[in-house]
């Protein structure tokens, strides 16, 4: 993954920025409400949502854990019903492997589904350099482009935007990529849509060639699927006479009954809809439908780096349904472009750093780009524990350690500006190990907190900059525990109430356990 941004600033410095622009903000605070309300009154309507969830969690799992078996059989589906299949192990090879197969068909326009894949390795661009134009067919994608602008959303790229520059992106831009937009176009939204519809609909009929990611593959018919909801990707998986689908390696599933459930789980999350409006499926080719050519591109690009990470490897379950930025206090204030990747929000601060790695200092801010308020974890249709792995990366960042790059396992040393965190790390640990200079410590800080600072000096300003510091309680806790209980009274309890092995609940366990026998070893 080169990095979609390049030169973008840390996040800190990006979200400075972003956070002073009050339309942004306004349009972004008014859409992910929205979209945030709507989920929640679809997901309510499934009785059996937390077992859904579970399954997906466990097929998901199962998945990653046989991921070389799977994709051998993914393979083998394949090329057994027609298409051919290329393994690229980064992102300029996926790019070499897809400029080469279009300049084979001698054409110089392909059409593309969205696909956050192709975005991921800069793939347009790749193909503008070989002299192919690429045409994005999403509505909110072609926003994008048409406005020389950067995703930053993962379900609506164009989220950032309202009608108004909506409408004037269109008036201003159409006509320098096709079909221009109708004389005296408006801002309303049904407007907006034919003039999209108009422009695109040349260049389905014109096309040769279609370039589409995939939600999910098949394992065992090698079957690729595509959930949308505006009928661009029909369009695009079945007019050309050559179809290349680029998909990351983490998308497959091994059989049809698993993908039962994340048709599911996927449309509530991301669009709220009980069903989207276009499920398209393709296996293969046949003679009498479809593209002539199917093309398949495995992408790897740091996800089998990804793979090899205990904690971090369950950002892999991701279905990108986005239902995690949409419920974010801090993407809707920064907006995605401050993420400085394709995958912007609390997915991609963890997903980010881990397939591009820690070193550039936008990628080691990442992980500290959330409040761990634990509301992404709640509205994830998959369970992925975002703030544990948002932890588990910030203490890579800081204290470095071992890691897989490259296939290879390297040594990663600890980023710059984190001295006097480590410090303040080991001392703390240093203190909790020493009860009788924990609560002297206690006592000193309670006895001298009239003359604590406001606000941190040195490199902590750092953190009070933005943060009160809590104030020092008149006493502490073991102190005042004593003086109201005595020592006769009851001993601190040493594990919190309700902290016990917790019920198991049945029903969705035994979801759970269907899903796992469904896609369980063989």
């Amino acid at each position: 993954m080169s990095g979609t941004f390049v030169g973008m600033p840390a996040f800190p410095r990006a979200a400075r920025e972003a956070v002073r622009d009050t339309t942004l903000r306004g349009n972004l605070r008014h859409a992910t409400h929205t979209i945030r309300a709507k989920r929640a009154k679809a997901v309510a309507e499934v009785s059996d949502w937390a077992q859904l969830r579970e399954a997906g969690k466990r097929i998901k799992d199962h998945t990653l854990r046989h991921l070389d078996e799977y994709l051998v059989r993914l393979e083998e589906s394949v090329t057994a019903a027609g298409g051919t299949v290329h393994w690229a192990a980064d992102a300029a090879e996926a790019n070499r492997i897809v400029t080469a197969l279009v300049k084979e068909t001698g054409e110089s326009e392909v059409v593309k589904v969205k696909s956050m894949a192709t975005q991921e390795i800069e793939l347009n661009e790749a193909l503008e350099a070989a002299g192919i134009r690429a045409y994005e067919t999403d509505l909110a994608e072609l926003i994008v482009q048409l406005g020389k602008d950067r995703p930053s959303h993962i379900l609506v790229p164009a989220i950032h935007r309202n009608r108004g520059e909506i409408r004037d992106i269109f008036a201003r831009e159409m006509s320098g990529w096709g079909r221009p937009a109708p004389e005296g176009l408006t801002d309303t939204p049904a407007e907006l849509a034919e003039a999209a519809r108009l422009h695109l609909r040349e260049k389905f009929l014109r096309a040769k060639v279609g370039i589409s990611g995939a939600n999910f593959m098949v394992a065992e018919t090698g079957t690729l699927v595509v959930v949308e909801s505006e009928g661009n990707g029909r369009m695009c998986l079945t007019l050309p006479e050559t179809l290349i689908s680029v998909v990351g390696i983490e998308k497959i599933v091994p059989t049809w009954q698993d993908l039962e459930v994340f048709l599911q789980t996927l449309p509530r999350s991301s669009t709220a809809e009980r069903m989207n409006p276009y499920t398209s499926t393709w296996t293969g080719t046949a003679d009498e439908d479809g593209p002539r050519a199917f093309h398949l591109v495995l992408l790897d690009n740091g996800r089998t780096d990804t793979l090899a990470d205990e904690v971090g490897r369950q950002a892999l379950r991701c279905i990108r349904c986005s239902a995690c930025l949409n419920v974010c206090p801090v993407y809707e204030r920064a907006g995605g472009h401050a993420y400085g990747s394709v995958y912007p929000g609390p997915i991609g601060a963890i997903l980010s750093p881990q397939l591009r790695g820690t070193a550039s200092e936008i990628d080691a801010s990442l992980p500290y780009a959330s409040s761990l308020c634990g509301a992404c974890y709640e509205v994830c249709p998959v369970a992925i524990d975002i703030p544990e792995v948002l932890v588990h990366l910030r203490e890579r960042v800081v204290e470095g350690g071992q890691a897989v790059r490259g296939g290879n396992k390297v040594v990663l040393q600890p980023a710059k500006g984190h001295a006097a965190e480590r410090a303040a790390m080991r001392a703390a640990r240093w203190a909790f190990s020493y009860p009788g200079a924990l609560r002297t410590g206690q006592r000193l800080a309670s006895r001298t907190r009239r003359l604590h600072p406001r606000t941190l000096p040195g490199p902590g300003r750092a953190w009070s900059g933005t943060r009160d510091l809590p104030a020092v309680p008149a006493e502490p806790f073991r102190d005042w525990w004593q003086r109201a209980h005595g020592r006769g009274g009851p001993a601190l309890p040493r594990t919190p109430p309700g902290a016990g092995t917790p019920a198991k609940n049945s029903a969705a366990d035994s979801a759970a356990d269907k899903a796992e026998d469904r896609g369980g070893d063989r």
